[in-house]
Parts: structure tokens; sequence; C-alpha cells
């Protein structure tokens, strides 16, 4: 497995062939974006915005059949996980490289929310750009193998945000 070359950043992504709302490249698998991410237990309870702007790992970018690009993404958390099995941590190198903070932080592999690209969820940061980076590729897999296991299970909540 190798590490990505360098991270996603506005820099280096800005010669991505194809563009979309906001002038923002469209993101790839495991880039890590500012979003308003709606937890399931906010969903069940009603609300249609997330409370907090957080990170998030795209897990999927699919052409959604002329509607544009649907985005899956898993959340980046400070909140440790109940179970082993229920999220990855995030080495703190790895957050250190994306100008995250330095707790200790999971990316959780047991709910995703899907949207369109970009949606009005998804926010910019300082630099008028919503990607902090990508995670590189051996903690992409081991969140997507996560992923896995809790879709195998049919525990994966999957929260579909509406444009």
């Amino acid at each position: 497995m190798t590490k990505r070359s360098t991270p996603s950043s506005p820099q280096s992504r800005g010669n991505a062939p194809r563009k979309s709302g906001g002038g923002w490249p469209i993101p790839t698998p495991g880039d890590v974006l500012c979003y308003a991410y709606l937890w399931a237990r906010e969903a069940a309870q009603g609300q249609e915005e997330g409370l907090k702007d957080r990170p998030v790992v795209v897990v999927l970018a699919a052409t959604d059949t002329g509607n544009g690009v649907r985005l899956t993404v898993a959340p980046i958390t400070h909140s440790a996980p109940d179970g082993a099995e229920g999220a990855v941590e995030v080495p703190l190198a790895v957050k250190r490289d994306l100008g995250l903070d330095r707790e200790r932080s999971w990316i959780v592999v047991s709910e995703v929310n899907g949207f369109l690209w970009p949606g009005p969820d998804v926010r910019p940061l300082a630099d008028g750009s919503p990607f902090y980076g990508a995670i590189p590729d051996w903690l992409f897999l081991r969140m997507r193998e996560g992923i896995g296991v809790h879709a195998g299970r049919g525990r994966v909540r999957v929260t579909k945000r509406t444009e």
C-alpha cells in the first residue's frame, strides 16, 4: 500500500479535471472535508441539519443518474467509540498533516451521510475551500474495512441528506 504523495489541498487539487458548484473540484475517496454532519440520532429526532461542522472522510463518490455526484462521508469525532469495531482511530501525525487539533479522534464506521455535491452543508475553511486534505491510503483501507464489517451485519446507518 502506498501513501498518497501529497494530501489533497486547494493547491494540489487545482488541476482536477472536473469542477462542481462553488468552483471546488469534486472530492475523491479519502479526501477530508468540512461538513455539517447529521448524526443518525439527530435525524431520528427530526433534525434536518447537523449541529456542528466537523471533518468527514469521503468514503464514496459516484455519479447519480444525471443529478451530479453523490458523496458518502464518514464523520471524524473526538468521542471515543463504544466498541472497538465502531470506529478507527486517526493517528496524531495524520491529524497534524490535515491541520486538525491534537485531541484523540476517530473515524466512525457505523454510520455515514449521503448527499449531492457540493450541497448546502459543505463548509468552506478559512482559505475558502472545504478541503482539509486526504488521509493516507492505509487509513482509508482500515476505514473501508470497518464500514464493510458493519454493512455486512446490516449495521451501517445511512442518513441521506435532501438538497
